[in-house]
């Protein structure tokens, strides 16, 4: 990353005009959120709202990844988990069927239609998240014995329902026109915002800990007191170690990658000569940067969000499997993580499989060997000690998987780390703090995002400063 470069190309109108623009989709992004769906009386909604959240993982889970708009029951509540839902199941189906694949292939014009459908199959996604949203949230209400959201008539259930869904294509739109500035992706550039506007409120939780001293002040050596909890004190130590280690690692695994080295065969021309001159294929470890962990916390939400529209309808057929798939798909916390039954451990083992799988998955969709391998033979060009065509196919199909292997086995594991050490910290030490494995994934996004965006942004100032060094 040059900074000098990038500082550079900060004088520029164009770069200027860009990141102004990101700035402000983020500040409206940011500004939606806070406003309210039209129903019932905000303020008294809002606590109701403000409990409900904070009696489950789930809910907080949600609400990190809204941005606070869950807790705010605002117009974007639903977010942008329609959009990711349409992706994957495009891509999917982009894998399965033949014409599909074939028209990604065609170029800007096939991947512009397969956007487009993915963009209508948003809409109706919104749509039923939007009423399975209202349906829980008025169930969860009621049976807290309060007359808020008793009896909503059908105009406001089109009002509440249409507003949300209005705010997930909004979103979606925002997200596009992020994207087009060409400084990073606007999807997972939201979802940064949402999670980094988080961070405030997760300081005041640890520091109102921090200095309660009810339970005695941290000593010096005998020689003096800080008006610290000690063992909170301590405690934010370690974690801020491990996070400063695990952030280390993450930056690292982002940034490595493997040179292939690819010559191209000399050719004449006349009297002119072409060729003969040596390129780099370089190869990321983990190619698909932060989408697999984006889709795999959305696929996991799923079977825990539909055990709370099981609760929530109150059948007693289904009351068992609910209760299971709420407990099962919900990020373990201090109290039900404690190792002694196997239930615990389904969330973490999915989430590290689930990373996993997406990272193959989606690498096998940014980095098409077959592709690649007729690109360069096309161009003369070649792998040194490598056949042209299916020979090269097969070298760089095994390169990458073997350094996908790594790079997604080492992502899982830091995916699961939190687990771990809020099971270590907390429970162990019968503490009762912010949940860290929401912690652990919003770093994971964070870090990931951010490298991309940057190497985004020195791509772009590499261009508009390109005149000053010729």
């Amino acid at each position: 990353m040059n900074w000098k470069i990038i500082f550079k190309s900060l004088k520029n109108r164009d770069m200027q005009k860009r990141l102004l623009v990101v700035l402000g989709i983020i500040v409206v992004y940011r500004f939606l959120s806070v406003v309210p769906i039209p129903l019932a009386e905000p303020t008294a909604l809002r606590e109701v709202i403000d409990s409900v959240v904070g009696s489950t993982d789930f809910g907080g889970f949600l609400n990190l990844l809204s941005g606070g708009a869950l807790a705010s029951f605002s117009i974007v509540l639903v977010g942008l988990t329609p959009y990711i839902t349409a992706s994957i199941i495009s891509q999917l189906l982009t894998k399965a069927i033949p014409k599909l694949e074939e028209l990604q292939k065609d170029g800007e014009s096939g991947r512009r239609k397969i956007n487009q459908w993915t963009r209508i199959a948003s809409v109706p996604l919104a749509i039923i998240q939007s009423i399975s949203f209202m349906y829980i949230l008025r169930q969860t209400v009621l049976a807290g014995n309060t007359t808020v959201l008793a009896d909503p008539t059908m105009g406001e259930w089109v009002i509440a329902v249409g507003a949300m869904t209005a705010g997930a294509i909004l979103l979606m739109w925002l997200g596009e026109l992020i994207t087009e500035q060409g400084i990073g992706n606007g999807i997972s550039l939201l979802i940064f915002a949402g999670i980094i506007s988080q961070i405030p409120s997760m300081l005041a939780t640890i520091f109102s800990g921090l200095f309660d001293t009810s339970a005695g002040s941290l000593s010096v050596f005998g020689w003096f007191t800080i008006p610290v909890n000690p063992l909170i004190f301590w405690v934010t130590i370690a974690i801020g170690l491990v996070s400063l280690a695990l952030l280390y690692l993450l930056v690292k695994i982002n940034e490595a990658q493997r040179i292939i080295t690819v010559n191209y065969a000399k050719r004449v021309q006349g009297n002119s000569s072409y060729g003969g001159v040596r390129s780099i294929l370089p190869v990321k470890i983990i190619a698909a940067g932060v989408i697999p962990i984006i889709f795999a916390v959305a696929f996991l939400s799923l079977p825990a969000f539909i055990g709370q529209v099981l609760q929530a309808n109150g059948s007693e057929a289904y009351a068992a499997l609910a209760t299971n798939l709420v407990t099962w798909f919900q990020a373990p916390n201090p109290g039900s993580f404690t190792g002694e039954s196997w239930q615990a451990f389904i969330y973490p083992g999915m989430y590290f499989v689930l990373v996993i799988l997406f990272t193959y998955f989606y690498t096998g969709i940014v980095f098409n060997s077959t592709e690649i391998a007729e690109n360069l033979q096309k161009q003369g060009g070649f792998i040194e000690g490598v056949r042209p065509g299916s020979s090269t196919e097969k070298y760089l199909v095994t390169t990458v998987n073997r350094l996908i292997l790594f790079g997604a086995i080492v992502l899982g594991l830091i995916a699961v780390t939190p687990f771990i050490a809020e099971y270590l910290l907390f429970h162990l030490a019968g503490i009762s703090g912010t949940n860290l494995s929401i912690g652990g994934t919003g770093l994971l996004i964070v870090v990931s995002v951010a490298l991309e965006s940057l190497r985004q942004i020195n791509s772009r100032a590499l261009m508009v400063t390109y005149d000053d060094y010729k």
